[in-house]
């Protein structure tokens, strides 16, 4: 049986409306393939035969692949594009289909929400060109390609030492499932998606976290920065913003340190849920504005462990190292 990998590369990450608003950098398209590129070095000198790529409208897997000096096997996926994130959930479908053992991501938060909709069991390799980079880490793109082969690779103990499931949030509305976030669920006083960009503190009314984590940007951040909450990320976090609450400084978009009011807040476990109040208004998910509420609608966010299974690039490259992977024969008696 053939040993393929996916990449799903998004072409439209790390260049939205928050580099007018805010001070994000542009992360061109040039910077990505280099990026492919890489994880296709990494893949090719682990022994991964075959690499699944989605097309996009910028051919970076197809300018990776020719700038690359390998003889790994590259097809490009065939499927009408739609240039929006169903293209990655549609990859992510195709690629699961083919049996890849392991999908490398390059995007953002967005980006890997997509392709957790069509990925299935199979990991992901989050690899950050986003905004907003909560889920996705910043890791070379070299150590991707490698993280990713051995996992493919089914080598004995990493895929227990280097995966993990992750918890996802569960919009339901009137008790129906209709989304969900990886990261955050924000009630944004807005009745119009828009730009999709979330920069106004004065207009968060609720925040929903899988996780709080100090480090990140966005609307996790401000759970992230309150002093109770731990490192671990064991729980999530339900908090409600408004005016008389108590001021929080937290990075809400890349430059944009604004003061937050926390009215309230309290932990979430796995399976416990809350209600949005606040509506009219839009739901942000994983930092963009996509679901608008009605003050008819029930909506309902739950914190659920059926997320994504992510490769820690680390854990699975130690894990490999533990197995002798790396070690090459002499070709002694």
């Amino acid at each position: 049986m053939t040993v393929s990998v996916g990449i799903i590369a998004n072409p439209a990450s790390g260049k939205d409306i928050r580099r007018l608003v805010a001070h994000g950098s542009v992360f061109d398209n040039n910077e990505k393939v280099n990026i492919i590129e890489r994880v296709l070095l990494g893949l090719d000198a682990l022994g991964i035969e075959q690499v699944l790529a989605n097309p996009d409208i910028a051919g970076l897997a197809h300018h990776a692949r020719r700038r690359a000096k390998i003889d790994l096997q590259v097809d490009l996926l065939d499927f009408p594009l739609r240039n929006s994130a169903a293209d990655s959930t549609r990859a992510a479908e195709l690629m699961a289909r083919a049996g890849v053992g392991c999908i490398v991501t390059l995007g953002g938060d967005g980006t890997n929400r997509a392709v957790a909709r069509g990925c299935g069991y199979v990991p992901i390799v989050p690899v950050s060109t986003g905004t907003n980079n909560a889920f996705p880490v910043m890791i070379e793109g070299t150590l991707a390609g490698m993280a990713a082969a051995v996992v493919a690779r089914r080598i004995p103990g990493v895929r227990e030492a280097g995966v993990r499931l992750s918890r996802r949030l569960d919009v339901l509305r009137n008790g129906e499932l209709v989304d969900f976030a990886l990261v955050d669920v924000v009630a944004y006083a807005e009745r119009f998606a828009g730009s999709g960009a979330m920069w106004d503190p004065a207009k968060i009314r609720t925040v929903v976290l899988s996780a709080p984590h100090p480090g990140t940007i966005g609307a996790s951040a401000i759970g992230g920065y309150l002093p109770e909450s731990p490192a671990d990320g064991e729980h999530g976090m339900w908090l409600e913003l408004g005016a008389g609450g108590q001021p929080l400084l937290a990075p809400i978009a890349p430059g944009l340190v604004k003061e937050v009011l926390i009215k309230e807040w309290c932990w979430l476990k796995v399976g416990e849920w809350g209600q949005i109040i606040c509506a009219p208004a839009v739901l942000a998910l994983d930092g963009e504005r996509e679901l608008p509420i009605k003050p008819s609608e029930l909506i309902e966010v739950r914190l659920s462990q059926n997320g994504p299974h992510v490769v820690n690039v680390k854990a699975a490259l130690r894990a490999a190292s533990q197995a002798g992977v790396f070690i090459k024969s002499t070709g002694g008696a």
